[in-house]
Formats: C-alpha cells, sequence, structure tokens
C-alpha cells in the first residue's frame, strides 16, 4: 500500500531528519509510528500526504510514486486527523464532515446517509448531532467529528497525528475504541503518530520505534516486548511503563477478566497453564492467534486471543503510569 524507499530528508543542509528510510506500510494494517520528540515520526507522517516534501528517495502508493499522483487526488484518497481538532466553528457537524465529498461532487443524498452512517458508528444519534454547531461540542466530540471527517470520502488511506494527546483519558480511551472499531468495520490503512507506548501497544498491528531519523525496531506489539533490540527499546519500553509486564503470570491475567470461555469440546491447540508467563503467552501467541488455558489439575479455564493479551497489556501500563 504505502512504500518508503531510500528516503531522506533534511531541513537543516548536513541535518537529516530522516536518513535513507525503507518501509513498507501494508494493506489494511493499523501501523503506529513512535519514538520521543524530534525522531522524525510527524515528517515520516506528512510526507506520505505531500505536506513536507522529501529531499531523496520515494514513497509509492499503491506502486505509484506520490510525485506521480495529481495533488489533490492523492490527498481526497487519505483522511487526515491533527492534534489540533482543525474543525469549521461555524459549521455544522454535517457540514464539516462532508467537506471532501462535497469537492468530490457527491449527491446530497450520498452525503445525508454517510453522515448518519459516521455519526452512528461512533453512538452519536444522527438526528441529535448532525444541525449542532461545531462549538457547541466538548473537546471529545470535536475530536470524534474530525476522525469521521478524515473518514468520510471513503479515503484508502487514514494519516492521524497524535490525535488524541490533548484529550482527557476518559474521552481518549473512548476515541481510541471508536477508531479501533472503525478500523475493523472499513479495513482502512492507518498511520498513526503517538509517543505514548500504551496507545501504540493498544491500537497498532505494527509499530516502529523511531530515533534519530532511523528504523530501530519494526514488529508487532508482542515482538517488541519480548524481544527489545537494544537499550533504546528497552528504555523506551521502561519509560512507558511496560517494563516486567511480560514477568507476570497467565492467572494475573484471569483474574483481570482477559479471558474467553472455550467452547464445549472445542479443539484445543497450543495449551499454557495458569502459572506460566505472559511473556511465554507473547510467544505462544506469535505462533497461533488462540491459546487455551489449563489450571494446575489440568482443568481447562477458557482461552486468550492477542486481543485480550493487547488490551491487559496496555491496561496495566495505563495503570502504572496513573499509580507514578
Amino acid at each position: 500500500m504505502i512504500k518508503f524507499k531510500d528516503v531522506s530528508k533534511e531541513y537543516i543542509p548536513g541535518n537529516p531528519v530522516i536518513s535513507n528510510l525503507n518501509l513498507e506500510i501494508k494493506d489494511g494494517e493499523f501501523f503506529v509510528l513512535i519514538g520521543p520528540s524530534g525522531c522524525g515520526k510527524t515528517t515520516l507522517l506528512k510526507m506520505i500526504n505531500r505536506l513536507i516534501s522529501l529531499n531523496s528517495g520515494y514513497i509509492y502508493v499503491r506502486d505509484k510514486p506520490i510525485s506521480e499522483y495529481n495533488i489533490q487526488e492523492l490527498r481526497w484518497n487519505m483522511g487526515y486527523v491533527l492534534q489540533q481538532i482543525a474543525l469549521f466553528p461555524n459549521m455544522t457537524v454535517e457540514e464539516n464532515i462532508i467537506t471532501v465529498p462535497e469537492m468530490k461532487k457527491w449527491s446530497k443524498d450520498k452525503m445525508h446517509n454517510r453522515v448518519t452512517e459516521l455519526l452512528e458508528s461512533v453512538g452519536l444519534d444522527a438526528k441529535s448531532y448532525r444541525n449542532r454547531k461545531t462549538s457547541e461540542l466538548s473537546g471529545g466530540e470535536q475530536q470524534r467529528i474530525g476522525v469521521l471527517r478524515a473518514f468520510a470520502a471513503d479515503p484508502d488511506i487514514i494519516l492521524m497525528d497524535e490525535p488524541f494527546s490533548a484529550l482527557d483519558p476518559v474521552s481518549r480511551h473512548n476515541l481510541q475504541e471508536d477508531v479501533t472499531e472503525m478500523h475493523k468495520k472499513w479495513e482502512k490503512t492507518i498511520v498513526f503518530v503517538t509517543h505514548d507506548m500504551q496507545e501504540a501497544m493498544s491500537l497498532g498491528s505494527r509499530i516502529a520505534l523511531i530515533d534519530k531519523g532511523e528504523i530501530v525496531q519494526l514488529g508487532t506489539p508482542e515482538e517488541i516486548i519480548s524481544h527489545p533490540k537494544n537499550d533504546f527499546v528497552r528504555n523506551f519500553l521502561k519509560s512507558g511503563n511496560v517494563e516486567k509486564v511480560e514477568t507476570q503470570t497467565i492467572q494475573q491475567l484471569i483474574e483481570a477478566g482477559y479471558i474467553l470461555p472455550a467452547s464445549h469440546g472445542e479443539n484445543m491447540g497450543i495449551v499454557l497453564r495458569t502459572k506460566d508467563t505472559v511473556d511465554q503467552l507473547i510467544i505462544a501467541l506469535s505462533k497461533d492467534d488462540t491459546v487455551f488455558v489449563k489450571d494446575k489439575e489440568e482443568k481447562a479455564v477458557g482461552k486468550i486471543t492477542n486481543q485480550q493479551l493487547m488490551s491487559y497489556l496496555a491496561t496495566t501500563i495505563e495503570n502504572r503510569g496513573e499509580a507514578e
């Protein structure tokens, strides 16, 4: 879907922000760029829709260099969500959402139906919200409308630049869940920038940790937690409160409610015990979608999927952060 080939970027000659970077983002995946401030993650994101130009190399979308696209065509096929909500305060919710569909000359009925579909997808009553001014909404509601606007014209790609970092914890959590459900429903390719490890762990199907314009480690959340590549990755995980989560036992995960019942007669593949560690669970789930759990008496307790594991890890990280 999106491919970076030998991409470099300098704002000041001799001082590269991105250095000879190669990366491929797969069609339909939720890809997270994470790293410390100034590492180049936002620059990478903005080069995809040509808000920032590259100095050398190529970026391809569907095997075509972005330089060969009409810039309007390119951006119409990419929804974009900023940390700064950037809604038009004098316009209604519906008018904000249909900005791009109007430019693409959609029919009124099609736009009306799309607004209804989008609002209801995030639990907002279309009749109550579509004609409200965005200035009347809470911060969380405004950012939710900003996300819906990015999805409105049914683009293939959604770019999100730290979209929830200014929100309160409750609004942030709710929007993370909304975006996760929208990704599952519409299978868009999402490129998401954050500096928050809990958010990356909760949302990403793959994560790229970036430092000084280079990718230090690329992998699934499970791979990065269980096999950090070097001290930079270990220290970054530690700063995100991930350290030693993987040494907890599956019993702790079960007690927190992150387990599903196993169906009677269900064929068990990989089986672990409640005394086994989360680290062992991470490794097992890298080999199969589902792991079954038995207690010390060899009685079946239930099953755990990657979704339960990621929810548990994200909640554990968040709780540790609040306690410190």
